[in-house]
């Protein structure tokens, strides 16, 4: 199926407009009854949800993504041609770390906002605004990923932090839109987190104050208190991250899917010992 008309024409192009009648046809084809599906012009990028005739109103108005080769939210299979890396957009750079893929993490917080989708377009819209005019290798939301992981990983204080971006950002040309205090970075963030749960905990480590041990005060087995000394503050808390919305994150790209499988569908089963694995121990 000749796809050339992604990159070689605009809208109101006849190879545009006869190419777009082929995505919808085989999008309203494959569609398997669903009411809505990821629109891929320009401006949702496969993040936002749309009916049928919204997407083709959105594709009339905006340029089809054209790093959206293989059709895989609209029904297509995916073949070997198209397994791997997604292309670079342009807030990525060439060499992209693993698992730092900003539109596969937005497609798994999308699903947060279905009662809310104002939130979700906003962050949509942090995620392709340039850092500043005519910058093309940072947008307002990969800059404060890219800085608050420096703050985690170095233990910097939020104070430091907040002191940190009111110094760059100053440093930045003069329309840059860097948030300057850690309080708008963190909120900026606080939609794109997975879902955590917190446990009190034995100081000791002897316990979790959870299920059939909730209601305690006391640990049984060192007799530790579970508070600190005014009450209902915890000595300890456990932040659990629950497994089933992290396995989401891990398998919303097909690149990542197809490694993470590897041990099943793609090592060599001869009974030679090729790979770890492949030993009973």
């Amino acid at each position: 199926m000749d796809r050339s008309w992604i990159r070689n024409s605009k809208p109101g192009d006849r190879e545009y407009d006869a190419g777009v009648r082929q995505f919808i046809n085989f999008t309203v084809k494959n569609s398997g009854g669903r009411d809505k599906l990821p629109c891929p012009c320009h401006k949702c990028h496969k993040l936002l949800h749309k009916r049928v005739d919204e997407i083709l109103n959105h594709l009339t108005k905006f340029a089809f993504d054209n790093t959206y080769t293989c059709w895989i939210w609209h029904g297509e299979k995916m073949d070997e041609t198209h397994v791997g890396k997604p292309k670079n957009s342009l807030f990525e750079e060439e060499n992209v770390v693993e698992g730092d893929n900003l539109k596969d993490m937005l497609r798994v917080a999308q699903d947060k906002f279905n009662d809310d989708p104002s939130k979700f377009e906003r962050l949509l819209s942090d995620s392709e605004k340039p850092l500043y005019p005519g910058c093309k290798k940072y947008s307002r939301l990969k800059a404060i990923l890219k800085l608050y992981n420096l703050k985690a990983a170095n233990g910097l204080s939020d104070k430091g932090f907040g002191d940190f971006l009111e110094l760059f950002k100053d440093m930045l040309p003069e329309e840059n839109v860097l948030p300057k205090r850690t309080y708008e970075a963190k909120k900026t963030l606080s939609t794109m987190g997975l879902r955590y749960e917190k446990i009190h905990a034995c100081p000791n480590d002897c316990m979790l104050y959870w299920k059939e041990h909730e209601s305690l005060s006391k640990c049984p087995m060192c007799n530790a208190s579970q508070y600190k000394k005014k009450e209902g503050v915890p000595a300890k808390v456990l932040w659990y991250f629950p497994i089933i919305p992290r396995f989401k994150r891990l398998f919303s790209n097909s690149g990542d899917v197809e490694k993470l499988t590897w041990h099943v569908n793609g090592r060599k089963k001869d009974g030679k010992l090729r790979h770890p694995a492949d030993s009973p121990q």
